[in-house]
């Protein structure tokens, strides 16, 4: 027991200072990584362990007419090789989409049910056909080029709107016309009269293209079979160790209790990484049979083939204004790209998270989305960062633009009367969601202040001077993160001295453990070096949601409150009996459990330590711990107004970012360092698909773009020095007052570079150019504005 002023008392005061909400607090993990000490999926091996290789089509389409594998198991090291008809055999369930999405009509979505291996016919070039086990990877990989495959070519169809056109190539025969779900939202007849009344029509064709992820770790997974106890346990990065857990099991149809994931480090996922793989059910088996460890890791290449993808739509978008350049209504019709299989959340992104978001922070009246989620003859479509979110933004913001253009009214203006007013909050919005806070001309004016937007017209002359091409634009957005959900919570005081909190998000890149640490500290006074994070094993994390659509400091931030209200709600019983006084009189703050009007208190880790050794008599919790589950937390509505200004080299078409600024809404910030490097990265990919990164296919369904040499990234010398800052309006769905931060970079940065991009070739009399505004494109779209103005 000790005084208030006490040494302990002062050093939690100060701790509580350097290490509270809002401090930019390094990332725990930091220093382990930067040094080389992480460990990845890849680092783990086991002893006697196998090695898996995966035999995968050539074909994008196609009948298999026979796979002979007898050379390949005679081959030296290999210890098994099976086809989809042996894992048929085994009775494991189909991969499927749990999404309760229906079309227009009413009917459910339609499932493709796909098998690890297929029997029956290829969809995709690199469609998984058979899979080689040897005692080293380089015999099972030559072992795996003995395999034949016999597979008679089908003709085959890559893009979404050609697959639903008469005579196209039919991938299933129940489901016709390659039409998996043909969404719709909105008020037809009432969006049909406000066009029809409108003053102007803005009418924009937009490509969103397809992108891989690339994450820096490819997958690898590494299987073990207890047949003691008929366990599996697979280590493999993912996003979250609970759900991946539900669906193998679903899967490998045993109970949930008989799979074990565990993750450790993960080198990105951007969203691919969250759902299961054919090849995990693959080496699972392999490991069950022979009674062995299986490993298996995938190379850059086949991961061009075998991860899932993003974006793919091809959208018709129309913008209604009155004469004052009020918006009216917007719409969209067009087709999204499901790829060959369904699987995760593919089609989420492509239908109802566009509608989602396309409102973004102005008042639009009506809302209509009419998409058509195909499949095609190319790689499964899966999540990727923003996943629905950044291409709503996209789309909006480019029709903006176009219509203030067309109606000659100046960009900022526009934007201007059409900004949803904080007085309007809570404001209803014609997607279906209530926005609950924000002041968007705020964050938009803080934009343009920031960025000197007033000088830019003395840049551009300068520019000028030196022969270039100069462009400014503005991306507002709003993101609506995933919706509501509960999230595990649990606190464990440890004999250690330390305290464990297990969440069921997952960090992947993001740097849970300092943000969560920070919050933990401020509720309980624990010390901030003394927290640790557990999310990484399934045997622990018994629920949770996983780490995806901007989520997690608002889950697992509302779950740390409510298990911290219970945390001192115990330690309040416990202190009453240690200080022989009344629960009622007992208060907490700032660590310390005191008698109220008097200096005599205890710490809440004394508390916990007594606890721990002491026994405590009937009606007294026995811990301190705290094992719970959050109520459902609201979706947030982060939001914001990214500034991009772009220069270009008309004679070479090269363009150079040459100014940004990030101005953004995440309500309360917990750790302005990582949320800066959260908008870094984002907006790095949103440059990436903007300007250079296009997956791309032929005729046949071949891949043209299937590696480093033929995809391209972004470099350090592509991504410009960042101004960002926040201009927070907390929200009010959750406890802490936070906003996701993590997908809106890519919101913002799409559709800010690409008009600045259009912007700079105005003088051009160019209007629209489709993503990635490559420098080929672009010297092309200059040569034909040079020919048009001298005609």
């Amino acid at each position: 027991m000790q005084d208030h002023t006490s040494p302990a008392s002062l050093e939690n005061a100060i701790a509580l200072q350097k290490y509270g909400v809002g401090q930019p607090v390094r990332r725990k993990e930091d220093d382990t990584l930067v040094r080389g000490h992480g460990k990845y999926t890849d680092d783990f091996n086991l002893p006697g362990q196998a090695h898996a290789w995966i035999v995968r089509s050539s074909h994008a389409h196609g009948i298999i007419k026979g796979i002979d594998t007898t050379a390949a198991k005679a081959m030296p090291g290999v210890l098994g090789v099976w086809t989809g008809a042996d894992l048929a055999a085994a009775a494991y369930g189909p991969f499927t989409c749990g999404l309760p999405l229906k079309s227009r009509d009413g009917s459910p979505l339609l499932q493709t049910n796909r098998a690890a291996l297929t029997t029956d016919k290829v969809r995709f070039v690199g469609d998984p056909v058979a899979f080689v086990v040897a005692e080293t990877a380089a015999q099972a990989r030559d072992a795996a080029e003995a395999v034949e495959v016999d597979i008679e070519p089908l003709p085959a169809v890559t893009n979404a709107e050609e697959a639903t056109k008469p005579g196209a190539p039919q991938l299933y025969d129940h489901i016709p016309n390659n039409v998996a779900l043909d969404y719709h939202y909105g008020d037809t007849a009432k969006i049909d009269e406000a066009f029809a009344k409108a003053a102007h029509v803005t009418k924009l064709d937009i490509v969103n293209t397809r992108v891989a992820v690339v994450s820096m770790e490819p997958r690898v997974a590494l299987a073990a079979f207890d047949g003691k106890s008929e366990r599996f346990t697979l280590q493999v990065p993912t996003q979250g160790v609970s759900g991946n857990k539900a669906t193998l099991a679903k899967i490998l149809n045993v109970a949930p209790e008989k799979v074990r994931i565990l993750t450790t480090n993960v080198g990105g996922s951007f969203g691919m990484k969250n759902v299961s793989y054919p090849e995990y059910i693959c080496i699972l088996h392999a490991a069950r049979e022979l009674g062995k460890p299986v490993k298996w890791r995938d190379e850059r290449t086949t991961a061009f083939l075998s991860d899932s993808q993003g974006r793919d739509q091809i959208i018709h978008g129309e913008l209604a204004l009155d004469a004052d350049g009020k918006f009216l209504a917007v719409r969209l019709s067009g087709y999204g790209n499901l790829g060959a299989y369904i699987m995760g959340v593919a089609p989420l992104p492509l239908s109802l998270n566009t509608g989602k978001n396309l409102a973004s922070v102005y008042k639009t009246p009506l809302l209509g989305v009419d998409i058509k989620t195909v499949l095609t003859n190319v790689t499964l479509m899966g999540a990727y960062r923003g996943a629905g979110r950044p291409e709503a933004n996209y789309f909006m913001e480019r029709l903006i633009d176009t219509a203030a253009r067309e109606m000659g009214i100046d960009r900022l203006t526009i934007r201007k009367r059409n900004f949803i007013k904080p007085s309007q909050m809570p404001f209803p919005a014609a997607s279906g969601v209530t926005y609950d806070s924000g002041d968007f001309a705020a964050v938009f004016e803080k934009a343009l202040q920031v960025s000197d937007y007033a000088g830019f017209a003395k840049r551009k002359r300068e520019s000028r001077k030196a022969g270039k091409l100069r462009g400014i634009a503005v991306g507002s957005y709003l993101e609506v993160t995933a919706p509501p959900s509960g999230e595990l919570g649990k606190i464990t005081f440890d004999a250690d001295g330390g305290v464990t909190l297990t969440t069921g998000t997952l960090d992947y890149g993001q740097g849970h453990a300092t943000p969560f640490a920070q919050v933990l500290s401020a509720q309980l006074g624990v010390p901030f070096e003394k927290i640790r994070l557990e999310q990484s094993d399934s045997d622990l994390v018994r629920f949770g949601n996983g780490t995806g659509g901007s989520r997690s400091i608002t889950a697992t931030g509302q779950a740390i409150v409510e298990s911290s209200q219970l945390v001192i709600a115990k330690g309040k019983q416990a202190a009453a009996h240690l200080l022989e006084a009344s629960e009622a009189d007992i208060e907490f703050a700032g660590g310390q459990f005191t008698i109220a009007g008097t200096d005599r208190s205890i710490d809440i880790m004394e508390l916990a330590r007594r606890m721990r050794e002491g026994k405590m008599p009937e009606g007294v919790p026995a811990s301190l711990d705290v094992d719970h589950n959050s109520t459902a937390t609201e979706s947030t509505f982060p939001n914001g107004c990214h500034v991009c200004e772009v220069e270009i080299e008309p004679d070479t078409g090269v363009a150079q970012i040459v100014g940004y600024t990030a101005i953004n809404d995440f309500g309360t910030v917990i750790n302005p360092m990582i949320v800066a490097g959260q908008l870094h990265g984002g907006v790095a990919q949103g440059i990436g698909q903007a300007l250079m990164e296009h997956l791309r296919y032929d005729e046949s369904g071949q891949p043209i773009t299937g590696s480093l040499m033929d995809y391209a990234l972004p470099r350090a010398s592509d991504v410009p020095m960042m101004t960002v800052d926040n201009h927070p309006v907390p929200a009010k769905s959750n406890p802490l007052g936070t906003k996701g931060c993590g997908e809106a970079g890519c919101a913002g940065s799409m559709a800010s570079v690409i008009n600045a991009v259009i912007d700079a070739l105005s003088d051009y009399g160019v209007k629209h150019l489709d993503m990635p505004l490559t420098t080929e494109k672009l010297w092309r779209a200059i040569q034909d504005g040079k020919t048009k103005t001298a005609a």
